[in-house]
């Protein structure tokens, strides 16, 4: 040994030895000082007590009824999901481990040098560590303020990039195969992220010395009440009825079906003495509740036309039951027909204004083309399209869930010939991990946090069922085999569809972040029907792109006067407006007919020998 510096062996042991203390100092410093006090020791034994007696009463449920927990809940598909993706994955091969192995201890020198620490120890800087990688779950201060904690998640951001990079540089995968693999990868980085885990998370740890262990009795609780359910919630649920706080604006049920509720709106003040002539019925998606157009009086679309002086009509589709086990595709196109000939009739008028949200939308398309067949194309005076698609060659990640193996679990998984909602929203949930599942485990459960009052979130939870074979038929026909923009290729109500020759005029808005209809699929409708088409896009996504009301004052939207050719096209020259689309909405509207009408007889539903059913929003909206 010379007077250089320490020998080989002590350089090896000393930077783990020195992370090691590291690592371990925050539990020491917070069992340093005074004992426990027998209070506390009390305190913990019975925090310990309360997790294995809610637990162990949980598992007793389960030993009684086995079928109580949710198919899409069972740990072991998401074990094998896992197991199928590393057996996929480059990273089991030993070079690229070692490859791995060599960068990573190159990371772990860069921030352990940052707080002194390692061979390359530096003294440590003033303020926060200036780490490498940065991500919105470790901006919380206490990420950085300990080396331990900042090594754990800088290292686990680094590992999430290098897989992702490795399914980048995949050969011999298909672009589906290759899309389906990044989205299993993202997936599958997410859940493992250390802010899931309570000894990883210096936020969690912390609360559970504050609370003394409060907080994982109250996440226990929050977890075994989802578990049961079979549905993580966002929002308290008890906060928010139907027609009390949501869906309250004034009307009626004026007609019914086994498949769905119409529902005619009041006007909205005695002095709306003229309303438009041409009424307007809504059809939201039946894989949701339609009161996401009326949730409360300041964001309600409904309410807002209302005032505008539009008579407007909404469908309130039923949730699936086995009743329904046989009801397809035709179906719901028969039922919007339906629902245009009774506003029709009830109202004395030649024809309609529509609108068609999402999977509706679709469906929509699907009426225009049919009724145009049969010559009927002026029952609809004009179409509107929210964040709809009817061409599913670019639909984006939803597009993971359609090959054959997936579709051989959802069709087991409806049995009873329905589609339990609850598996929607785990799938839509799943798109966006970060933000809708994980983000609610660490506050629910490792945090113990109160759940919010939020009407949008409560209302994303407020699943409804589908019949089976028409979301079979809808995932395989248009999502897999993109069959609705091939002329002929599909029939209804043994009527062939071809969308080409639709000559309605149409107004089609798309959001400019949608993931789940994404504007550069929603745009290609342009590409399909022939009549006049005024394209829109607008700020956010497929919920907040739609609701948003122009007293919020929020995001912006975009149109072009031009014939671009491509969504490039328009982007490129498009014209920037600030606030809502919906009031450009409304003078389209109203150029399509100018006429208005008094608002009085069936213009105002329920009034002297109108019979009604019952008071909206009706009953199939509280179907579960």
């Amino acid at each position: 040994m010379t007077d250089d510096g320490p020998d080989p062996f002590t350089n090896m042991f000393e930077a783990p030895a020195k992370f090691a203390r590291a690592l371990f100092a925050p539990l020491a410093e917070a069992s340093s000082g005074a004992p426990l006090s027998a209070e506390d020791m009390q305190h913990w034994t019975e925090v310990g007590a309360k997790l294995q007696g809610l637990w162990l009463q949980y598992q007793t449920e389960q030993l009684a009824n086995p079928q109580a927990l949710a198919p899409y809940f069972d740990p072991s598909r998401w074990m094998r999901m896992a197991e199928d993706w590393y057996r996929q994955m480059p990273i089991a091969d030993p070079a690229q481990q070692q490859a791995l192995m060599q960068e990573g201890m190159a990371l772990w020198q860069q921030v352990l040098g940052q707080y002194g620490l390692g061979a390359d120890g530096q003294p440590e800087a003033e303020g926060d560590p200036d780490l490498p990688r940065k991500d919105r779950r470790f901006a919380d201060p206490r990420w950085r303020a300990h080396p331990a904690y900042a090594l754990i998640h800088q290292t686990y951001l680094f590992l999430a990039e290098r897989v992702a990079e490795m399914v980048d540089r995949m050969e011999g995968l298909s672009d589906d195969r290759r899309e389906q693999l990044r989205f299993t990868t993202r997936a599958i980085t997410e859940a493992a992220s250390p802010s899931n885990f309570p000894l990883l998370n210096p936020v969690v740890m912390e609360r559970t010395l504050e609370t003394r262990g409060d907080n994982l009795v109250k996440g226990m609780e929050h977890l075994l009440a989802d578990l049961r359910r079979g549905q993580l919630s966002h929002t308290d649920a008890s906060a928010f009825t139907l027609g009390e706080n949501i869906a309250v604006t004034p009307g009626k049920v004026v007609h019914e079906t086994p498949l769905y509720q119409l529902i005619q709106y009041s006007p909205s003040t005695e002095e709306v003495m003229e309303v438009m002539e041409v009424p307007l019925v809504i059809f939201p998606p039946w894989i949701n509740r339609f009161y996401i157009l009326d949730l409360n009086a300041k964001k309600s679309f409904v309410r807002w036309a209302v005032e505008q002086g539009v008579t407007v009509f909404m469908v309130s589709w039923k949730s699936a039951d086995a009743s329904m086990k046989d009801v397809i595709w035709d179906d719901y196109v028969r039922g919007q027909i339906d629902a245009i000939d009774h506003i029709r009739e009830r109202l004395d008028v030649p024809s309609v204004h529509t609108i068609g949200y999402c999977v509706a939308g679709t469906t929509l398309a699907a009426t225009l083309a049919l009724l145009h067949r049969r010559g009927e194309q002026d029952k609809v005076k004009s179409a509107t399209f929210f964040t709809a698609q009817v061409d599913f060659e670019k639909a984006g990640e939803l597009l993971n869930f359609v090959d054959d193996q997936q579709l051989g679990m959802v069709k087991a998984m409806s049995a009873e010939g329905y589609l339990d909602g609850r598996y929607m929203a785990a799938t839509f949930n799943l798109l966006r991990g970060t933000d809708l599942i994980w983000n609610y485990v660490v506050n629910n459960y490792l945090l113990g946090e109160d759940y919010p009052a939020f009407d949008l979130l409560h209302w994303n939870g407020d699943v409804t069922n589908l019949p089976a074979k028409w979301h079979q038929q809808y995932l395989r026909d248009l999502y897999r085999d993109n069959k609705l923009v091939e002329a002929d290729a599909l029939s209804v109500d043994n009527t062939p569809i071809d969308l080409g020759i639709v000559e309605t005029p149409t107004y089609v808005q798309a959001g400019k972040e949608d993931h789940i209809a994404p504007a550069e699929s929603v745009w290609k409708i342009t590409e399909h029907f022939k009549g006049p088409l005024k394209f829109v896009l607008a700020g956010s996504g497929h919920i907040a792109g739609v609701v948003n009301p122009p007293e919020a004052g929020k995001y912006q939207y975009w149109t072009n006067e031009g014939t671009p050719r491509t969504l490039t096209e328009f982007r490129e020259g498009a014209k920037e407006h600030p606030g809502s689309w919906w009031p450009d909405w409304i003078d389209w509207l109203r150029e399509q007919d100018e006429e208005t009408v008094p608002a009085k007889g069936k213009r105002k539903p329920g009034g002297k020998g109108d019979k009604v059913i019952e008071d909206a929003p009706g009953r199939y909206v509280a179907t579960r």
